[in-house]
């Protein structure tokens, strides 16, 4: 086989070239079946001169003229993805299926529909980051989310009243002379940009910079579906079998516990309990937790229950019961790992002889821009028109510095599966023509369905801090830099360990407690509240925070979490009809959202009383900062709450509902109502957010979506 790439002459495409020509001059570029763009299931437009190839693995060589790959770039060559310096307008052929985002959802869905022999096309705005530091290392996941290689820096408003908003020290403003000031004192002149909201775009979605928290939800969150849309697929029995499908647990915790799965492509464990051991001081702080929820669950609660508990265990007490264990990671030899890595291990196989197994395309650095229909009745989704080109949308740290990009199409002959996330799946949508009919003829677009539900129902968690300085550091942070410095010894560790256990202090995301609290405002007896725990300096989003997280070695912060908040008023709208323009985001917390929101206060009130006792009933001495000694009453604490919360876990804005509720953008199947061939499937579809952390409850979906979409063939 040749494996020799050509120079160009021409940079369009050639009309004198048949399409049979054409696909015979584009196998030049690599000599492999499905390469780039297959020969037979890809794209027939000619590619113009390539000056990079950038492959999946982060592995990039540069092309003068024909030269010949080495070795490994020969075996990369199977899957990787072309980007060009400068492209003509695109015309892909057509595949079953169109999934545009590959996170947690759709990133899930597309790998399983590979495996199930369809044709996919997944497009992703980003590129692939598999290989840098602050992707694999669990301890650099602060970093990760300012890493401007795949960052997406929304900002987004709590509050719609600019005095409200104001005090929030994290909040964000454009100076008079065009740089960000962040604080409580902006400089005269200055105008609200609002608070950092960290997303990304890169192969694996959101699960490429997140702390890898990997927390069952509540049984509930699926018994709510399936009681909204009386659909009993949605029951909690029959939906823990797709976690138990997808996890690879490697902690033997789970071996006393049901409903673990072993051979899943997912890698779930906890941070070696050795670096607690190290250190006496962090297991005074541990042990303060421990204390604390004892006296609150009027059980025994101890550092032998704490490190033998599962708190995935599949136990009718679970959600119920207060207790404080060890933090489930998605994690693997003391790496991050995801669906990037599910997408990469399907899009790598191979048969015997060579040839690319599964029919996956990963098209990188394509924003999708618009969902096309045909003119049935209803309305089917036909394909997708994107555009293609590096850092296009601008909540990119890097856009400004964006080509236009070129405008591209693929066609789906069964599905389009949208799977943007919370922010971008709406965005999309309306921009599709589907969505409030008002706001889109606002922005003059053509109105394929009104749905008033797109955009509406914006959730998060609330989010607080209690913090404590100590004297002296804690050991296990000794020497650490977090690469700040060319001398990093535990980055070093890091790199030359294999296991968990040989790899030190950055296997650990940072947390190595989650307290579940029940407060008194609990509707029905379950967890309402999880308080996490661990050596960092922690309180939230702002430009820098990352480099503020890991500086200061004598933090201590136990972040608190308000499960199931009541506040279901927040918005995403379009800020134009600009696809490269990130939408106006606003949340509408506590007393200026829905609900009841003096029970969330109250709940997030107990729970920093218990993280201030926690602080304050152990062996070391502790300063607080926040709230601070000075924050002492009921109101005072409330003010504290409303002024500094935030969020990090977006999601309803596209939910599944009943049969005849206006405000359902989806049925209990992710089928978009009023049209055909169109499903969205991420965190957007639930109804009402799942308890702490989003990230199983998302991935289930994807896995639950493909199961779907299959069992209908």
């Amino acid at each position: 086989m040749n494996w020799h790439l050509a120079r160009r002459t021409t940079t369009k495409s050639d009309p004198a070239l048949d399409d049979e020509d054409q696909l015979e001059y584009r196998s030049m570029w690599c000599g492999a079946r499905g390469g780039f763009a297959s020969s037979t299931d890809g794209t027939l437009e000619i590619l113009p001169i390539a000056t990079k190839v950038s492959f999946i693995g982060n592995r990039t060589y540069e092309i003068r003229g024909a030269v010949e790959l080495p070795t490994e770039a020969k075996h990369l060559c199977r899957v990787a993805y072309l980007l060009a310096s400068a492209v003509v307008a695109v015309r892909a052929t057509s595949y079953e299926y169109i999934v545009v985002g590959s996170g947690a959802g759709g990133g899930v869905l597309a790998a399983r529909l590979a495996l199930a022999g369809r044709s996919v096309l997944l497009i992703e705005a980003g590129d692939d980051q598999g290989t840098n530091d602050n992707y694999t290392i669990p301890a650099f996941n602060a970093k990760s989310t300012e890493d401007s290689s795949m960052a997406w820096d929304f900002f987004v408003r709590h509050y719609e009243d600019d005095s409200r908003q104001a005090k929030d020290f994290k909040l964000t403003y454009t100076t008079p002379d065009g740089n960000d000031y962040t604080g409580l004192y902006p400089p005269t002149g200055a105008a609200i940009k609002g608070v950092l909201y960290p997303r990304t775009a890169t192969l694996g979605g959101c699960t490429a910079h997140n702390a890898m928290v990997a927390i069952y939800p509540h049984q509930d969150d699926f018994q709510y579906v399936a009681s909204l849309t009386g659909d009993a697929s949605w029951t909690p029995d029959k939906m823990r079998k797709y976690f138990a499908k997808l996890e690879k647990n490697e902690y033997l915790q789970s071996l006393l516990s049901p409903g673990h799965g072993r051979s899943g492509w997912l890698g779930i464990d906890l941070t070696p309990v050795t670096l607690a051991l190290q250190d006496l001081k962090l297991l005074s702080m541990l042990q303060g937790g421990i204390t604390a929820l004892s006296g609150l669950a009027g059980t025994v609660i101890n550092l032998a229950t704490f490190l033998a508990g599962d708190a995935n265990a599949d136990s009718p007490h679970r959600d119920s019961t207060q207790a404080i264990y060890q933090v489930p990671l998605a994690s693997r030899n003391g790496a991050r790992n995801g669906v990037r890595d599910f997408l990469v291990s399907v899009n790598n196989a191979v048969n015997a002889d060579g040839s690319k197994k599964y029919k996956l395309e990963i098209r990188t650095h394509c924003l999708a821009t618009k969902v096309n229909f045909d003119t049935s009745n209803p309305p089917k989704a036909t394909g997708v028109s994107f555009l293609d080109g590096q850092s296009l949308y601008r909540a990119d740290p890097r856009s400004g510095k964006a080509q236009a990009g070129t405008p591209g199409s693929a066609t789906a002959s069964r599905e389009v599966i949208i799977s943007g996330g919370a922010y971008n799946s709406p965005q999309l949508l309306k921009l599709s023509g589907i969505g409030p009919a008002a706001e889109l003829k606002k922005f003059g677009i053509p109105v394929v369905k009104d749905l008033p539900g797109v955009g509406a129902n914006l959730q998060d968690h609330y989010e607080v801090a209690v913090q404590g300085t100590t004297p002296t550091d804690f050991a296990v942070l000794k020497g650490c830099t977090f690469a700040a410095s060319k001398s990093d010894p535990c980055l070093e560790k890091w790199h030359q360990g294999k296991l968990a256990l040989t790899r030190g202090t950055y296997v650990s995301n940072g947390f190595v407690a989650a307290m579940f609290i029940k407060s008194s405002q609990s509707p029905d007896g379950n967890y309402d509240e999880l308080a996490f725990g661990g050596p960092l300096n922690f309180r939230g989003y702002y430009p820098g925070y990352s480099i503020d997280a890991t500086a200061a070695k004598n933090v201590w912060t136990w972040a608190l979490l308000k499960a199931h908040p009541r506040n279901t008023a927040g918005s995403v709208k379009l800020a134009s009809a600009d696809p490269r323009d990130p939408p106006k985001i606003l949340f509408n917390y506590f007393d200026t959202g829905s609900g009841d929101y003096a029970a969330d206060l109250e709940t997030i009130t107990e729970s920093i009383r218990i993280a201030r006792w926690a602080i304050g009933n152990q062996s070391v001495p502790v300063t607080e900062v926040l709230p601070g000694s000075s924050i002492k009453t009921t109101e005072e604490i409330q003010d504290y709450i409303k002024n500094t919360a935030w969020g990090h876990h977006a999601s309803c804005t596209c939910p599944i509902g009943a049969d005849g509720d206006p405000m359902a953008v989806l049925d209990s199947s992710f089928r978009v109502r009023g049209v055909s061939g169109l499903r969205v499937v991420d965190a957007s579809v639930y109804p009402r957010i799942p308890g702490t952390f989003t990230l199983l409850s998302t991935y289930i979906v994807g896995e639950k979506a493909a199961d779907i979409i299959l069992g209908g063939l």
